[in-house]
């Protein structure tokens, strides 16, 4: 059984406004085998489309490489839109050692909702991914109950947008479930009526577009 552990720290900092949420990143980044093109820091795979997106909406110009300058890029824009990474789940143990969320077993979360205590600045939790099994809202969902909490539903609109109140600092916090930024979820981008409505005025649109469209209206 391989032990799929988080290698990175959250990213948090002073007057923090939004957080990503995710899982974890493949396992090759918990042993520390990178591929040429990966970059060592979250969502820094070169199969993920989250900095794709993010470098096209903002125009960062950002380095796709396996170096330092790569990371520094990163945190730098973060920091500049006070913008946090917590992923939800600190390890999992896995029977085949791929990147598959529903492979993950024995999983241990993070305590997201200490983080949100400790920066109250955070009023949006931006999910990469939704509410199927082992997704970040799914986990997420699991985090509050054992709390005795639970998301109350703002907008049933895809993304799904729902909102909680922390028990502890009364602050009033929006979760936004975006389509995960990664190559398995194409197909159910390519399923929804919006996107192929967009794909049949324009045979150059594609699932990565899509994706720059929903983003940006929360990033």
């Amino acid at each position: 059984m391989f032990l799929h552990t988080h290698p990175y720290e959250p990213f948090l900092f002073e007057g923090v406004t939004k957080l990503i949420v995710g899982t974890l990143p493949p396992p090759r980044f918990t042993t520390g085998e990178l591929k040429e093109g990966d970059v060592n820091f979250c969502y820094g795979s070169r199969d993920g489309q989250l900095w794709p997106i993010l470098n096209k909406i903002f125009k960062l110009e950002l380095l796709f490489e396996t170096c330092e300058e790569s990371v520094i890029q990163r945190k730098e824009f973060l920091r500049r839109n006070k913008i946090g990474i917590c992923d939800i789940v600190a390890s999992a143990e896995r029977k085949k050692v791929d990147a598959s969320d529903l492979g993950m077993q024995n999983i241990r979360l993070r305590n997201l909702l200490f983080y949100l205590e400790k920066f109250p600045s955070i009023k949006t939790l931006l999910f990469t991914g939704g509410n199927s099994k082992n997704d970040p809202e799914y986990f997420f969902r699991k985090h509050l109950k054992e709390h005795g909490l639970q998301l109350t539903l703002k907008s049933n609109e895809v993304p799904r947008i729902h909102k909680f109140v922390h028990p502890n600092t009364k602050n009033e916090i929006t979760t936004v479930s975006l389509i995960a930024p990664s190559g398995a979820a194409n197909r159910a981008v390519g399923s929804l009526p919006e996107y192929k409505k967009m794909k049949s005025s324009n045979s150059n649109f594609n699932t990565l577009d899509y994706r720059v469209l929903q983003y940006a209206k929360f990033f």
